[in-house]
């Protein structure tokens, strides 16, 4: 016992030698920030599957919101009466759906899903409603054994993985990433949800004025608007050091250039009225970029079609951009006249419409805009029309329920 005891005192000795502050450890080694690129793209979106159809409907200026039907609302479980009760309580009756089938562009469900009868409680119940389980089953499928990383903050969810995922690619934890988002909540409960935030917004989130013109329905910066329509979708990005996409003739789209995070501190569904939140993301995208305000050439909004939010960014993007919003020369759009609100792959989705408008030379146009919002003046207004422009920089905002926004900014390939 007394040789264990000396033995324990000595130990101790050594390790109060070894944490002493005299001795303390010299400065982690710098690290070289890397550059990030786009080399990959891929899209499921109420436009159609994937990115070729996706643009070319967008640029179109088609759109993918239609008429919700009772056998929207993923009721299999309930009685026909019990179903078509609750969709005549539904005050909202448009969605932006992808289209499902075997043609061309049109998502094909059989080839994903297999029914299975599960019990009343599934072992893999638990396993199912983890968030990080989608990039889990990634991970395992293909044997990526990257940073395994999932982001939860609302709709600014798609972007915000993506930034992470460049940033730990600039910071060395991988050469190679794939980021984005994906959501799927056209159901009966996500629905009757998002149409009783009334209590917490000053208007209902979910459009209720259109059910009978569903392609009207969405309508961002138009005076007329009253709410977005919920979409459902997906988009991701592959991400990768520029010298890595370089060593292996990598198609790249574009360049990851600034990055910007902040949080409104004000109120869990409404931004401030200042904008705050939205100017502080991208000045810090802008500044990671070493970019100049007036070298952006087009600007993808949030904007959902909500009352509030809209005129918000609006005024929060001409603060930002100054003389090169109101001269004309900043394009800006939104897109979610075409696809809806896609929530969590909203994001990632829109980033995607950012690079293809740097790829392609186009900005995409904002559908719906016959009545532009009072808060628009001079040259400063949003797109009715696709324009043909060269796009060097694109900046894709991002805001989500809680405060939390995102803007990431993309440039030309190097």
């Amino acid at each position: 016992m007394n040789h264990h005891r000396r033995l324990f005192r000595h130990r101790f000795q050594i390790s109060r030698c070894f944490s002493s502050p005299s001795l303390s450890f010299d400065p982690p080694p710098a690290i070289l920030q890397r550059r990030v690129v786009v080399t990959g793209l891929g899209m499921v979106t109420p436009l159609g599957c994937g990115v070729e159809t996706t643009w070319r409907r967008l640029i179109d200026g088609r759109c993918g919101i239609r008429a919700l039907t009772p056998g929207d609302l993923k009721m299999e479980g309930f009685d026909k009466e019990t179903t078509l009760h609750t969709f005549e309580q539904l005050v909202s009756k448009v969605a932006a759906i992808v289209p499902s089938g075997t043609d061309e562009g049109e998502f094909n469900e059989e080839i994903w899903l297999r029914s299975k009868r599960l019990r009343r409680l599934s072992p893999f119940f638990i396993p199912r409603i983890l968030i990080n389980m989608a990039a889990g089953h990634v991970s395992m499928k293909y044997g990526f054994k990257v940073p395994n990383h999932a982001a939860v903050t609302a709709c600014a969810t798609g972007a915000h993985s993506i930034g992470d995922a460049a940033r730990m690619i600039q910071f060395g934890d991988s050469d190679v990433m794939v980021a984005g988002g994906t959501e799927s909540s056209i159901d009966a409960l996500s629905i009757a949800g998002f149409c009783i935030t009334l209590c917490l917004c000053r208007s209902r989130a979910l459009t209720t004025k259109y059910n009978s013109l569903p392609k009207e329905s969405s309508r961002p910066f138009d005076c007329d608007r009253d709410g977005f329509v919920i979409g459902e979708g997906s988009g991701i990005m592959v991400l990768e050091e520029l010298e890595h996409a370089r060593d292996r003739g990598a198609k790249i789209y574009a360049e990851v250039r600034g990055y910007g995070m902040s949080g409104d501190a004000h109120h869990i569904t409404q931004p401030h009225t200042d904008g705050r939140g939205a100017i502080l993301a991208m000045t810090r995208a802008l500044g990671q970029s070493g970019i100049h305000p007036n070298q952006v050439d087009y600007v993808n909004a949030h904007a959902t079609s909500t009352p509030l939010g809209d005129a918000i960014e609006a005024s929060a993007i001409e603060s930002m951009f100054s003389d090169h919003a109101t001269s004309g020369t900043l394009a800006l759009s939104s897109t979610k006249g075409a696809t809806g609100h896609l929530l969590g792959a909203a994001g990632a989705v829109e980033a995607i419409f950012a690079v293809l408008a740097i790829h392609h030379g186009i900005a995409p146009p904002t559908l719906n805009l016959e009545n532009p919002d009072p808060i628009f003046h001079d040259g400063f207004k949003p797109l009715s029309a696709p324009m043909k422009m060269p796009i060097r920089a694109a900046l894709s905002n991002s805001f989500g329920f809680g405060g939390t926004n995102a803007s990431l900014l993309f440039a030309c390939p190097p």
